[in-house]
């Protein structure tokens, strides 16, 4: 699921006290009282009544006066040649104020945020199902609907390019050609061999982000030709940009105001539903507003990388790794978007947080006529984990070894090297991690007695019976980068300003539910002492901050704001280390009071505001990386992150339902900020794990998407979310990280997918090589 708050509530929430105890963060135990502000703090969300409430201000809700409504017409074919487009129906409808195709697209026809190769609207020939032919604005939302469907395109209906392996093959489908990106990385002795020898194959489906609210945005025309667009973006610069170059304007005349973001994990990061907007708008004048309904929501986003991956894995004889051999094949759909970065991380991660002496990966990542793929939460990291934690299996089972012990004889640790070549510098408590999990007690069997049939897989009045029931316990280890990758310059700007004793935080990073905005109140409480701190609304008229992805903010942004609110400390305290002949170090700000290290001065921050405005802009931009070689070496990566999971599952062998009855969660975290919020993501990962390893998965029909909708494509909710025991988070701190901190949430999404598969696998003896899981993988002759 897409936002962290809503996901969480699907899951069985972990109490404050056992987490700081089990972590011990800056609450210190049960016992102990939890600080008032300040980093450590649970400090709510600024937004929090008003999301509950239901007055949060997102852009389906927005209005302007003279207001038109938007519809977009879109391919029902994944590959055809657009022989005409008549438009004149549309035209002539009463109530119709527009309509746009690619002929009025005014600049750059392509855009694309990683690589610019997809049309604003389809022109020569359609890509993918749901591509977008043109777009109307009317009176009303129906007018407009109505005014799309009556716009005649006449196509000639190609065979699609469906199957990623023939893909290399195929005619080229763009003019880019078929392959995206190939990595072939090298690492160690090619003629290396093990005692023991495990192959798989695997194929992970096509995971939706599935936001809780479908995009909308509201487009009003300025008085210098320009346009403001107001939507839910992630990246709200790099969008500025893009549209401005579609709409032949300086970047400058193209201001993004970013609304309440309804949760994200990478699907509002294609600006493909803002530019017919701002385009509608400029043609007519009028503030024009879009509000996509779910099944143009599945049908314009972009999606998780379908997934092929062969691996062999070789082993000595106390099954110790010697070399793993895979190849990787990532399904881009019609065009690139985050393909290249998706790949470079599978491949990077390819043998997970192991020792792995020799390893020889072929990546691919090519195009396709299935819906497009790009950024969600843990791309390609994810991918991998499932297989190689399949292996592990495999090994194990091969081997005669507990998986838990042979995964510990493997485990990753500070200064080991990965396949990349690149030394692990972070830490990297691989293997306390997975003793966490594999310590913690068990939870207990279900009874056999009718009023506990709700415990059996299929729920409440399922047909299942208890005695074809068996339990799983399975392991998942994983791992992910921080902050882009291979050479990104990663950089975030941000400003505080203090008057009248209360500060303000200015900074384009976009909270879309994993907590920056509490995140930047903390660290200005936590540095100046000030408890009243509000964060701006995010627009373009700010320096930029960059993406919502790979826990950038928590780390660039936060750091950008550390780092100004660090200025202001030092305006304030200059003037008070002068009068009494001392420097500022030997100051300090707690509890909004100021002392001295000798306790000669002692006055509040209030006071020594009174009257005064300080403010300070800072930047903060990790050290670089660099791109992979022709051998896949490089380092690539700023940090990694680690978790483990251990999964219990009961599954009934003859109808092949599963259900999951606990997650136990240990993960390398840096240091806890905030601990209520950190138990929100970890929750929330998990369960959107769950999701990609049982029923989530977006289906395509010769890549047609079948009941784009979320009848056909099945969330986890409440019935579905197991215990989720969060039994450690390691606090051994990133030294190059601001606050030592490590982002949090994609590393749960990629390990628990692996961990349900284990436990499946341990409950049937089936292989379990498909994410999700499907029944009839679940089923295994009884015992006896």
């Amino acid at each position: 699921m897409s936002s962290d708050a809503a996901t969480a509530a699907n899951a069985t929430s972990t109490s404050l006290p056992r987490i700081d105890a089990l972590s011990g963060g800056p609450a210190g135990g049960p016992d102990q009282e939890q600080p008032r502000m300040g980093l450590g703090a649970s400090l709510p969300a600024a937004d929090a009544r008003a999301k509950t409430e239901g007055t949060f201000p997102y852009a389906a809700d927005l209005w302007a006066e003279g207001l038109l409504w938007a519809a977009v017409l879109r391919s029902p074919h994944p590959h055809a040649r657009i022989l005409s487009i008549d438009t004149s129906g549309a035209e002539e409808m009463p109530g119709v104020r527009a309509v746009v195709t690619h002929e009025d697209v005014p600049g750059d026809s392509n855009y694309g945020r990683h690589v610019v190769d997809r049309p604003v609207f389809a022109s020569d020939l359609v890509r993918h199902h749901g591509e977008p032919i043109a777009a109307v604005a009317a009176d009303h939302p129906d007018t407009a609907r109505l005014a799309a469907a009556a716009i005649a395109v006449r196509y000639e209906v190609l065979e699609p390019v469906t199957d990623p392996e023939k893909a290399f093959a195929a005619e080229p489908l763009h003019p880019d050609g078929n392959l995206i990106r190939h990595i072939p990385l090298r690492y160690g002795d090619a003629e290396a061999t093990g005692e023991v020898v495990v192959e798989g194959l695997y194929r992970i489906g096509r995971q939706d982000p599935a936001p809780i609210g479908a995009e909308a945005g509201l487009a009003v025309p300025r008085p210098d030709g320009g346009v403001e667009i107001y939507t839910a973006s992630t990246d709200p610069h790099t969008d500025r940009d893009l549209i401005a170059a579609c709409f032949g304007l300086e970047p400058d005349r193209v201001k993004v105001v970013v609304t309440g973001v309804p949760g994200a994990t990478g699907d509002r990061e294609d600006p493909g539903f803002q530019i017919p907007l701002g385009l509608l708008a400029l043609r007519t004048g009028c503030p024009v507003k879009l509000a996509a309904s779910r099944e143009e929501s599945f049908l314009g986003h972009t999606h998780r990388h379908p997934t092929l991956l062969r691996y062999r894995h070789h082993a000595d004889a106390e099954g110790r790794l010697v070399k793993v051999e895979a190849q990787i094949l990532l399904d881009a759909g019609a065009y690139a978007d985050a393909s290249s970065e998706s790949l470079a991380a599978a491949v990077a991660f390819a043998c997970g947080p192991y020792v792995v002496p020799h390893a020889f990966i072929e990546g691919w990542a090519v195009r396709t006529n299935n819906p497009p793929s790009g950024h969600v939460r843990g791309e390609g990291a994810m991918q991998v984990c499932a297989a190689y934690e399949g292996q592990m299996d495999k090994l194990a089972a091969k081997l005669g070894i507990d998986p838990a012990e042979l995964r510990l004889r493997n485990t990753l640790s500070t200064g080991d090297i990965l396949p990349t070549g690149q030394t692990v510098t972070c830490p990297a408590p691989v293997a306390e991690l997975l003793q966490a999990v594999r310590d913690h007690p068990l939870p207990s069997l279900p009874k056999d007695a009718p009023e506990d049939d709700w415990l059996l897989p299929g729920g409440p009045e399922g047909a299942g019976e208890p005695g074809a029931v068996r339990r799983g316990v399975g392991y998942g280890l994983g791992m992910v980068h921080m902050l882009g990758a291979e050479g990104r310059d990663e950089v975030s700007t941000a400003t505080v300003r203090v008057h009248d004793g209360v500060a303000t935080v200015i900074c384009a990073a976009v909270e879309t539910g994993q907590g920056f905005t509490t995140l930047a109140r903390q660290i200005v409480q936590e540095t100046l002492g000030i408890e009243e701190v509000h964060v701006a609304a995010v627009d373009t008229d700010q320096p930029p901050a960059g993406p919502a992805t790979h826990g950038r903010h928590t780390w660039v942004s936060g750091g950008a704001v550390e780092r100004a609110a660090k200025m202001v400390r030092t305006q304030l305290l200059q003037p008070l280390a002068h009068k009494f002949g001392m420097s500022t170090e030997l100051l300090q700000i707690a509890d909004g009071k100021i002392t001295s290290y000798d306790g000669v001065l002692s006055t509040t921050v209030t006071e020594e505001l009174d009257g005064k405005e300080l403010w300070a802009t800072a930047q903060c931009r990790p050290h670089p990386t660099e791109p992979l070689d022709e051998s896949g070496q490089g380092d690539a990566f700023v940090g990694l992150a680690f978790c483990a999971v251990r999964a219990v599952v009961d599954v009934d062998i003859e109808l092949g339902s599963v259900r999951v009855v606990e997650m136990a969660v240990a993960q390398d975290v840096g240091r806890v900020l905030n601990p209520a919020q950190l138990a929100i993501r970890i929750e929330a990962g998990i369960t959107q794990g769950i999701g990609a390893a049982l029923t989530e998965n977006l289906r395509t029909a010769r890549g047609l998407i079948r009941h784009p909708d979320l009848t056909g494509y099945a969330l986890p909710t409440s019935l579905d979310a197991p215990d989720i025991r969060i039994v450690k988070l390691v606090e051994e701190r990133d030294v190059v990280a601001p606050f030592g901190a490590k982002p949090a949430s994609a590393v749960p999404v990629v390990t628990a997918p692996a961990a349900v598969a284990s436990a499946v696998r341990s409950a049937t003896g089936r292989p379990v090589n498909r994410l999700p899981i499907r029944p009839q993988a679940a089923v295994a002759t009884p015992r006896g």
